[in-house]
């Protein structure tokens, strides 16, 4: 039988379709495969693995003789990164906001009140924020392992006091208490009125770790416990510290009097049920992470978020969701409002590439030459720190609030 030629064009055409058919074979085969991978691929771990003791203990190293309230407020600060960032550009923007100026400034931002509480201490916001990825593994820590986490800060004191480095000074107050059984070194500024922050040389202060100490700056100097100037606590923190230590229950308290978590509570609709001092239990605000990731995916499922190894637009779209359902945008109202980029910035991109925060993308200091913090967004500079410490003058609160050491629970 004589072959028949076909024309060029449907030559063409009838290659197109066969190499078509191939294709939808090979993504069939492989498709079936993948069904096949997914069916026989171990179920992810419902609970990320914990931290050893001695991981937690040189992680908590850099804040753990701390005065009980600020080492409290400052653990829960560590859970909001991106708001660290923020507090920290916004601090750098207002270095002439000083006193109950600065209180109200910071109060028209829409962070969470751990992170307005700080910005009468620019030395501990600069920590926090020079050292992100420190900063957030911390905060991570205390979300996955509250409890642990207060007993590594106990082991820590214990370990500084044994060796004759944690002591009652001028500025502090270091007693060994019994919470419910429990035997606990309870640190409190000597003033109750004026905090001095302790700077320290970990490996002098608690000696060589088993784990590596976070590679933080220590700006002391020397090697043994020192204090910078104190800070009076007069109307910046009426209604007393905004946050304690529960040592007995080993979880941290929130003090419902204090003036930005009780403006806070009101911008919510409401107090946690809270003791007759009015404290409560504290209690994570995912609405304030921003868009970081969560270190696993048990938190990221509990508090609503992504994790770490996520897809970029999956931790994209979980920022977006964060910007435009949480308490406010980042850039807070009235005149001082400082938005992703900071006061009078460029203004930042919603991806503001969020999910760079605790992982590597993020120097540990912050240069101008980098376009972003977090690895991505213009309108986040990510600045070199120099807050000044002569904000410290500033006038703060006076009530004790937010919890002794004693383990009531708030």
């Amino acid at each position: 039988m004589a072959s028949r030629r076909l024309p060029g064009a449907a030559l063409i055409a009838a290659a197109r379709g066969c190499a078509a058919i191939l294709c939808i074979a090979a993504l069939l085969s492989g498709g079936a495969g993948l069904v096949k991978a997914q069916e026989t691929a171990p179920p992810e771990q419902a609970q990320a693995a914990t931290l050893p003791p001695e991981q937690l203990d040189s992680l908590v190293a850099p804040v753990a003789l701390y005065p009980d309230q600020l080492l409290s407020q400052t653990l829960v600060a560590s859970t909001y990164p991106l708001e660290v960032i923020q507090l920290k550009q916004w601090l750098d923007q207002h270095k002439d906001l000083k006193d109950k100026a600065l209180a109200d400034a910071v109060q028209q931002q829409n962070w969470d009140p751990s992170i307005q509480g700080l910005a009468a201490l620019p030395d501990v916001v600069k920590q926090l924020a020079d050292n992100i990825k420190w900063t957030t593994d911390l905060g991570n820590a205390v979300l996955a392992q509250e409890a642990d986490v207060m007993a590594a800060v106990q082991r820590m004191r214990k370990t500084a006091q044994d060796k004759g480095n944690l002591k009652s000074s001028e500025q502090q107050k270091v007693e060994t208490q019994t919470v419910q059984d429990k035997s606990v070194i309870v640190i409190e500024p000597t003033n109750p009125e004026v905090v001095y922050v302790p700077s320290y040389n970990p490996a002098y202060v608690y000696g060589a770790p088993i784990y590596p100490y976070p590679s933080v700056y220590y700006p002391t100097g020397g090697l043994a416990l020192t204090f910078g100037l104190g800070v009076a606590m007069g109307a910046f923190w009426s209604g007393g510290w905004g946050y304690g230590a529960g040592w007995g229950g080993g979880n941290i308290n929130v003090n419902n009097n204090n003036t930005f978590v009780r403006n806070s509570n009101a911008r919510q609709g409401g107090t946690r049920a809270a003791d007759a001092r009015g404290n409560s239990t504290w209690q994570h605000n995912a609405q304030h992470r921003g868009g970081a990731p969560y270190s696993n995916s048990a938190l990221a499922n509990k508090y609503g978020g992504t994790a770490r190894g996520d897809s970029l637009g999956a931790r994209q779209t979980n920022a977006r969701q964060n910007l435009g359902n949480g308490p406010g945008d980042f850039g807070g109202r009235g005149g001082a409002g400082a938005g992703l980029g900071g006061a009078g910035g460029a203004g930042a991109s919603r991806d503001f590439g969020a999910n760079r925060i605790g992982d590597r993308g993020i120097p540990n200091t912050p240069s101008a030459t980098n376009r972003s913090a977090f690895g991505g967004s213009r309108g986040m500079s990510g600045g070199a720190a120099r807050a000044s410490s002569a904000r410290g003058a500033s006038s703060f609160g006076g009530s004790r609030g937010g919890g002794r050491g004693g383990g009531r629970r708030r």
